[in-house]
């Protein structure tokens, strides 16, 4: 099923288009199944597969029952008809037992088809700045928390139910067109003065009956598959606002803008009930097809069976039987008819799905830059800087100075001049731009720790995971944590180590800035790299910083980017970013007498 429309909404919708249908469902397919629970998902399927079978034995046995029941009732014979109700609740006892064990089965199969796919995708989403350029590449990165947690859930939800639905009908169709083409056999349709065999007319009957819906369905309803991707992607714009507004309450509340974030967010509500209107109106038109076509279904396996009763061919308990088998037949055929709606947002799901895996597995760096830095890893104690160069849409920076060696306790200050990206750089240096030349050179196996500028990253959870983030919090004592909170004026949150909050919203800025100085001071790292943060500190806060790195960090080297007012006694040395290109001289200028080496 490949509809017309599909191109039409992945490129509205900034998405990759050339991926088709079956490279959709073959991505997802191995990344599921190549996930921890694989083996446990093809167990289930496999016993799904024999309860589903189990299901359609039970089916053939109640649709067998028929016949002796309803000629015990036309005979009037009550010891048979008593002993037909006896059978009868075994078998519906049966299919009860089955029934429930099916349900629980395909509950399991979404609950770990769910489990498969999104840890999947968070550890290809995590992999080192992988999230980052993402984010960068365009609107496939916007979002991401949409398409991982409730498209992902949608999506195994309704792929358990419609597999084995299908599967289901499937099975019930081979086995009930076997007992119309018995039934059927040697029918003669008589036209005229000649007479016409039709072997297994039932069976071509609810072939004819059921393509015919499901054509009709597919015209009516294919234009749902890209109206409910559409309406997705609306529904996560709406839920990004929502969570934006919330994230920034306090600089909203300040600024007085709530009238302008209400209409920023009415209007993405606008765009959602737009999109769900669409829906609804496919919806609409569709159920003329689904619902005309259910209610001929209540008469048509009479009519279907009928010719049989008439031409003698069959008891009354016999139609019955045939119109049971027919009925069988055509609903296993109609399964399309019948979840053409779900198959349309299955369809919307999955698109978004597969484009983001693919996007997740293909996105290596950001692109639009044709010239690339070398990353290096080199000797333990050392960063090396070649030529370094940096590009960027609104930049072309280069370090003055061609070679630079950094060691390990040394203190280095990059000067910006003005209108260069010092934040690029930044980036740059830690990875994360890769677009300009030269090379840098890291040292391997030493942990690097990045403090960005003007945003301090508080993960959720205790206070003592905060302070050991990234690392485990088992792997420092207790003493050790009030130390460095001692040590950086905190000593008034060293009873809440184990006491989880929003700690960015009840901590200041310098304080959050100081609990990050915690955390360097409590992990040691041989390297700091800074992006400006010294220049936002309060004088007497940045004079404890320096001195905690003065003393407790002296072995840590520190890289610090910014401009001439953050020039302190603690740089013992000083590099210069320059617009590439530029007098060299113009930033020979801004260092500070006595302060390069």
């Amino acid at each position: 099923m490949e509809p017309a429309t599909e191109s039409t909404a992945a490129t509205h919708e900034g998405e990759t288009p050339q991926l088709s249908f079956r490279r959709q469902v073959s991505l997802i397919t191995r990344t599921v199944f190549g996930s921890p629970v694989g083996k446990t998902l093809m167990v289930l399927v496999a016993v799904i597969i024999l309860i589903v079978a189990a299901t359609a034995y039970g089916q053939i046995r109640l649709n067998g029952w028929n016949k002796p029941f309803y000629d015990a009732l036309s005979r009037r014979d009550l010891r048979d008809f008593l002993f037909e109700l006896g059978v009868f609740f075994l078998i519906a006892g049966f299919l009860l037992a089955v029934n429930v064990a099916q349900r629980w089965l395909v509950e399991t199969l979404e609950l770990k088809l769910r489990e498969g796919l999104v840890v999947s995708l968070l550890r290809d989403w995590m992999l080192p700045r992988r999230a980052f350029w993402l984010a960068n590449s365009g609107s496939m990165g916007v979002n991401p928390d949409q398409r991982i947690h409730e498209d992902a859930r949608k999506l195994c939800e309704l792929s358990a139910d419609l597999g084995v639905g299908l599967l289901q009908a499937s099975i019930l169709f081979i086995t009930f067109a076997g007992i119309l083409w018995v039934l059927s056999t040697g029918f003669i349709f008589r036209v005229g003065d000649r007479d016409y065999t039709i072997p297994g007319f039932m069976v071509w009957t609810a072939i004819i009956y059921a393509s015919a819906g499901s054509l009709l369905s597919y015209w009516v309803g294919r234009g749902l598959i890209s109206r409910n991707a559409d309406r997705y992607a609306r529904e996560a714009d709406l839920r990004f606002s929502l969570v934006r507004v919330n994230e920034h309450v306090d600089e909203i509340s300040l600024a007085q803008g709530e009238a302008d974030e209400k209409r920023r967010i009415e209007l993405h509500l606008g765009n959602v009930l737009a999109a769900t209107r669409r829906i609804v109106m496919g919806h609409a038109n569709l159920t003329w097809v689904t619902s005309g076509f259910g209610w001929v279904t209540i008469i048509a396996p009479i009519l279907a069976a009928a010719p049989l009763y008439f031409n003698g061919k069959v008891t009354f308990g016999g139609l019955m039987m045939a119109a049971g088998a027919f009925s069988q037949a055509q609903s296993s055929l109609r399964w399309f008819i019948d979840n053409f709606s779900a198959i349309a947002d299955w369809r919307a799901t999955l698109l978004r799905v597969a484009n983001f895996r693919y996007a997740l597995t293909t996105t290596n760096e950001p692109s639009g830059f044709e010239s690339r830095i070398t990353y290096l890893d080199g000797s333990p104690g050392e960063i090396r800087f070649d030529d370094l160069r940096i590009v960027s849409a609104a930049n072309a920076d280069m370090l003055k100075e061609p070679k630079v060696v950094v060691t390990t306790g040394e203190r280095v200050l990059i000067l910006g001049a003005p209108g260069t990206g010092k934040t690029q750089l930044f980036r740059a240096l830690a990875g994360l731009w890769p677009w300009g030349a030269g090379r840098i050179t890291r040292p391997t196996g030493e942990q690097i720790f990045y403090l960005q500028r003007g945003t301090v990253y508080m993960p959720r959870g205790t206070l003592r995971e905060v302070l050991a983030y990234p690392l485990k919090a088992e792997s420092f004592g207790d003493s050790a944590f009030n130390r460095a909170l001692f040590r950086l004026g905190l000593e008034r949150l060293a009873p809440l180590l184990d006491t989880t909050h929003r700690w960015d919203r009840e901590l200041s800025q310098d304080e959050q800035l100081c609990l990050v100085v915690a955390r360097i001071l409590l992990q040691a790292p041989p390297w700091v790299l800074i992006d400006g943060t010294f220049g936002s500190l309060d004088d007497d806060i940045l004079e404890l910083v320096m001195d905690v790195f003065e003393k407790e960090l002296q072995h840590t080297g520190i890289i610090h980017i910014g401009g001439p007012a953050q020039a302190h006694p603690l740089f013992t040395r000083s590099l210069h970013l320059i617009k590439a290109g530029e007098d060299h001289g113009l930033a020979a200028s801004m260092s500070r007498p006595g302060r390069d080496k």
